[in-house]
């Protein structure tokens, strides 16, 4: 491998072409960006933070097997630039590439907060956990300068309604005050994804997330704090993090996690071709071997769209990677569990308010 090759920073090696589109574009690079969590060089183009309007900002989850019936996201796109992720997809949408646009424009919806207070004060709404981030993450680094979740945090607290979190960004400890409060009725639930106890399989997979020391001291401050924590073991990729389940959900048990949970990896759409390449860059002598045990894992393909399987996949590689989580869930975490989010007090909230006409 000539590390030239590899663009520092970034998780995508390469724009693939939107498949909205009848051809591909060229973007052109005007900007000059240096990765400073790395100390290295990052690829010649800036991230840059475009804001849009949508008219709604919760979505009604309609897949029967995520586990959540309502998300929402303040971005779209995320900085992170985990090689793997599934909602690179959704940015073709917007018009862009799944690959490198997915990490550096990133759309911004500042009017996230007022959407949702529009929303859960309906008198038609029914109580049920929004969960943030079921695309992209709501503590990516865009947060640290609009503070979108912070201010969402802010409306679900004022109207007492319960909301689940996902990250692997350890700037949600910056609204850790927020976060008690809503811990302290049950009304949140945070999910920390952490896929290696490797700083350097961190750094090639999620260029650009905070590092696992960061993530477990995360998971440690909160569940010290009485919020429950879940960490998602995922997603579990054969021959690069599937001989690390039992060491990570020892360590996430040691710092205070309630749960865990996992999925292995499945590459529909563009990701397939992206993680492709990226592999063969990064890790060429392993490279065809990841890619066939994936395979082998989804009936011989890289993606898998089938309800009840994708998720966990079949095979003898998938069996052996789902026993391993469920004897990690004996051993670590046989008398814990992630306790139900209150719906209760939103409906009373909604009711007093009505009192008052």
């Amino acid at each position: 491998m000539n590390p030239k090759s590899v663009l520092k920073g970034r998780g995508a090696q390469l724009n693939v072409p939107n498949r909205f589109f009848e051809f591909s574009h060229e973007i052109r690079d005007d900007f000059l960006e240096f990765c400073q969590k790395e100390g290295e060089k990052a690829d010649k183009n800036k991230t840059r933070y475009l804001e849009v309007f949508p008219k709604t900002i919760v979505n009604k989850v309609e897949s029967p097997d995520v586990g959540m019936m309502y998300s929402m996201n303040a971005y779209q796109g995320c900085e992170h630039g985990c090689i793997y992720c599934y909602a690179r997809n959704t940015h073709e949408y917007w018009g862009y590439s799944a690959g490198l646009d997915f990490e550096r424009r990133i759309l911004v919806k500042k009017d996230a907060p007022k959407l949702l207070e529009a929303l859960i004060k309906k008198k038609s709404w029914k109580t049920y956990p929004i969960i943030m981030s079921g695309n992209t993450d709501c503590y990516q680094p865009a947060e640290q300068i609009y503070k979108i979740t912070r201010q969402c945090l802010e409306v679900f607290l004022k109207y007492r309604h319960p909301v689940g979190i996902i990250t692997k960004n350890a700037l949600i400890l910056r609204d850790l005050e927020l976060v008690k409060a809503l811990a302290k009725d049950s009304l949140i639930g945070v999910n920390v994804s952490i896929t290696s106890l490797s700083e350097k399989t961190r750094r090639i997979l999620e260029p650009r997330t905070a590092t696992i020391k960061r993530r477990l001291e995360t998971v440690k401050t909160l569940t010290d704090h009485g919020v429950p924590v879940n960490v998602m073991l995922a997603p579990i990729i054969p021959s690069i993090n599937s001989h690390e389940i039992l060491p990570l959900a020892k360590a996430a048990s040691e710092h205070g996690a309630y749960s865990i949970a996992h999925t292995i990896v499945r590459l529909n759409g563009a990701i397939g071709e992206i993680f492709t390449d990226w592999i063969k860059k990064t890790l060429p002598d392993r490279a065809d071997k990841v890619l066939h045990q994936i395979e082998s894992c989804h009936g011989g393909r890289l993606n898998d769209s089938r309800f009840g399987t994708r998720m966990r996949g079949e095979g003898k590689i998938a069996e052996q990677i789902n026993n391993l989580v469920r004897l990690a869930k004996q051993k670590y975490f046989k008398d814990k569990t992630m306790p139900k989010l209150n719906c209760d007090l939103h409906e009373q909230y909604k009711v007093g308010q009505l009192k008052l006409f």
